[in-house]
């Protein structure tokens, strides 16, 4: 079945408003069966309203369109649709009585316009709608189903699981069930990971893999249909098994978990503690672990040295080291950890420093970084990047790898 969703309202052309009532419908449509293929935003105009409907109509089996269903001028959702039902609108007397019976109790006087909200198109099956004034509607036409909701998501929302849902459970006698699982993955890039996967990819049916790319990782959509979610679940986990066979190395968990999460779990695991000695970062590796729940379990704290003189004061990086290689350099971030490790009484210590930009600093460009890292009584560890991007890419690139470099370490810990 080839589903779409039309989102009307120019308040949400120009970014007003976000777009979640098609996030929504597509996460409960994807769970019954029908899967959307297309998401369409048009504005509060006539025509384009009209050649938008047009197109799905030639398109698409279910159209499910949200908004444009109240009182004002510029809701015209259901004049530009009559053009392509070639239905006539009409008032549905229970909605009117009841948008009257709402300014009778407040005693206030129903304007002419509000009537409205209880157009209906002569042929549909109306959806009555507890949490709002303007009913629902399935229209269909020329095999294709037709699904009209209010744009308000609570009005929306109750109408599609009360009403809408069950309706095509009916119509369409479905069984089949759609779950997804987002493998996450971190220190593989996405054209490799492919290359790994590259027999697995092509020869996928169901479950079907889509490859994502995001800041300094990858995903892997896996979405299997099966006759229940039980069903659907099992396909998903053989394939994910196999997956992980191939590049679990680089696997650090799925859908919502984040890597500084998963360093924090594996950091209980080991029943370590973690502290950070900061530079050009501020702080931030330091913030986006304590912000997570049972943080205090781990983290000791962090030190943030900006310049030299802090350094040498905070950390106790000498000042003859500073001197001979400089603040931006591997000696000086292999001491800020070390130093770090028995000033804080840590098992795990990591360092940043760098330089952010826009311009360089002590002969080094903007992107340099250097991060340290020591563990219990291994020797430390200090890794080299050039990062691309502006101040503040640079700067969250580099937390970023950071929490990978202590993702593998303490992974291969065990």
């Amino acid at each position: 079945m080839k589903t779409e969703i039309i989102a009307v309202g120019t308040e949400l052309l120009l970014g007003q408003i976000s777009n979640t009532n098609a996030q929504w419908i597509s996460k409960e449509m994807a769970g019954i069966g029908l899967p959307v293929l297309r998401h369409t935003v048009v504005g509060d105009n006539f025509n384009r309203l009209q050649t938008t409907f047009e197109h799905a109509q030639s398109r698409s089996e279910v159209i499910i369109v949200t908004g444009g269903l109240g009182p004002t001028e510029d809701d015209l959702t259901r004049e530009a649709a009559q053009k392509v039902m070639q239905q006539e609108l009409v008032n549905h007397e229970e909605t009117l009585a009841k948008i009257q019976s709402y300014y009778d109790r407040n005693h206030r006087k129903m304007t002419p316009n509000n009537r409205k909200q209880s157009l209906v198109f002569s042929k549909a099956d109306v959806l009555t709608n507890r949490e709002g004034m303007a009913p629902g509607q399935l229209v269909e036409k020329d095999g294709c189903l037709w699904i009209f909701l209010p744009g308000v998501p609570s009005e929306m929302k109750t109408l599609m699981q009360d009403e809408v849902i069950p309706r095509l459970h009916k119509i369409y006698n479905l069984k089949s069930q759609i779950v997804s699982e987002m493998m996450r993955f971190i220190g593989i890039g996405e054209s490799t990971l492919e290359t790994e996967l590259q027999d697995t990819i092509t020869n996928q049916t169901n479950p079907t893999i889509a490859p994502l790319a995001s800041e300094g990782e990858v995903g892997l959509r896996l979405t299997a249909t099966g006759e229940t979610t039980e069903d659907a679940y099992h396909k998903i986990a053989v394939l994910k098994e196999k997956i992980l066979q191939e590049v679990g190395s680089y696997y650090y968990g799925s859908d919502t978990v984040t890597i500084e999460e998963r360093v924090r779990d594996l950091l209980k695991e080991h029943k370590y503690t973690i502290g950070s000695a900061e530079s050009f970062t501020g702080g931030s590796f330091i913030e986006r672990l304590v912000a997570l729940p049972g943080a205090s379990a781990v983290c000791q704290g962090g030190l943030v040295a900006y310049t030299a003189e802090t350094k040498e004061k905070v950390i106790q990086v000498p000042k003859f080291l500073i001197k001979q290689y400089g603040t931006i350099s591997h000696e000086c971030a292999e001491i800020m950890a070390l130093n770090t490790q028995s000033l804080l009484d840590v098992d795990v210590s990591i360092s940043f420093t760098g330089v952010a930009g826009p311009e360089p600093s002590e002969g080094r460009h903007p992107g340099t970084v250097f991060i340290g890292i020591q563990i219990g009584e291994q020797d430390p560890e200090v890794h080299l990047f050039t990062f691309h991007g502006g101040r503040d890419q640079v700067r969250n690139r580099a937390v970023k790898k950071g929490y990978e470099l202590l993702f593998h370490h303490l992974k291969n810990d065990f």
